[in-house]
Parts: structure tokens; sequence; C-alpha cells
């Protein structure tokens, strides 16, 4: 009996959950990502788009999109044993950012999805994150009818800084959306080792 609860406190201390976030413009699919890889129900704080916010929420380009998310959408997915990692959608515009320095405390790093038909909206939240140096990968959400760009290309629009991964992905699709997680895990872990190497340093 002891060892069985010995060997369950050790599984237990050994987990480790991750806090992602999930940035990117408006309508580009960040509920759709998190709720393509999420394991359990994913909550979600979405509203309809009413006639008040027309003046300020551009839908050009994204003209079917009924609702927005108005605070965040979370979901967990299990990479593998032991390792979870905890899912935080932003909110895409410009006047719910000032959620986001809470939502970004304590992050592993973010995931920024871009649409390559609206490049520009995602230059907001690369800022961001360049800014507070919290690791990040480009994601590029493929439409179906828009023309394809190569990770070099898209990384040259954006001006990223040398070294940041833009993964190609269908934000619809679990094991897609599965694939720009872990890559961006291993970005991040990368960033930060080398960062606490250079302070012990």
């Amino acid at each position: 009996m002891g060892s069985e609860h010995s060997d369950a406190m050790g599984t237990e201390a050994s987990a480790m959950a991750l806090k992602i976030l999930v940035a990117g413009g408006f309508g580009v699919g960040k509920t759709t990502l998190v709720g393509a890889v999420s394991e359990i129900r994913p909550l979600r704080t979405e509203e309809l788009l009413s006639e008040a916010g027309q003046s300020v929420d551009d839908t050009d380009g994204v003209d079917r999109k009924t609702t927005t998310t108005v605070a965040m959408d979370f979901g967990r997915i299990t990479i593998r044993s032991g390792l979870s990692l905890y899912l935080f959608g932003t909110p895409g515009q410009d006047r719910f950012w000032f959620l986001w320095d809470e939502l970004s405390q304590g992050a592993l790093g973010a995931v920024v999805l871009a649409d390559t038909r609206r490049l520009e909206d995602c230059f907001p939240a690369v800022d961001y994150f360049e800014h507070r140096r919290i690791p990040f990968v480009v994601a590029v959400n493929c439409f179906t009818s828009t023309r394809t760009y190569g990770a070099q290309d898209v990384s040259r629009a954006l001006d990223l800084d040398r070294g940041t991964p833009v993964v190609l992905c269908d934000a619809r699709d679990r094991d897609s959306g599965k694939e720009v997680l872990i890559r961006l895990v291993e970005y991040a872990g990368r960033i930060h080792t080398a960062r606490l190497l250079d302070s012990v340093g």
C-alpha cells in the first residue's frame, strides 16, 4: 500500500503543466485551434457580433464570422504522459488587449496565428511578444481557396527575429494543431534554457 501511494505521489509530483497563449488577429482561427486540440470541452467567451461593433471590428475577409471572443478561450491538451498544456486563446481586437498582460503572466510561450489574406493583423501580436521577450511561433492557418505562401516568405513579410519558427497549419485539424504546439514547446524550451545559462554564466 505504501509503495503504491508513493508511486502515485511521484507521478503526480512529476506531472508538468505549461501555459501557452494563442494569439493573432480577429477571425484568424484562435477559437477553432483551441477547440480542435483541447481534450476537454473548451471554455469559450464568445458573443455575437453586434451592429455597435461594426465600426471597430474589421470583418473584411472574414465576412461569415458571426461571433467574437471577448475574454479568452481555454482548453487543455496532454502532449505526452506527465506534460499537459493549458491553452489560453486571446481576444483579437485591440479594445480587449488590456487582458493580454494578465493572460501572459507565467506563459511559456505563444502561438501567433496568421492569415496570409490579412497578414498585417498579426503584427500587433508579434510586436507584443517580441517586446516582452516571450518566445512564440507563427502558425499560418492555411485557409482553402487562398494562395499558399512559404514559411520564408511569411517570416520576411513579418520581419521576424532570426530563428523565430514559422509553420503552416490547419487550425481545424487536431494533429496539425498539436504539431504547432510541440514545435512551440521545443522552441520555447531552447530559448528559456539559453537565457538561464546566460544568467548563470
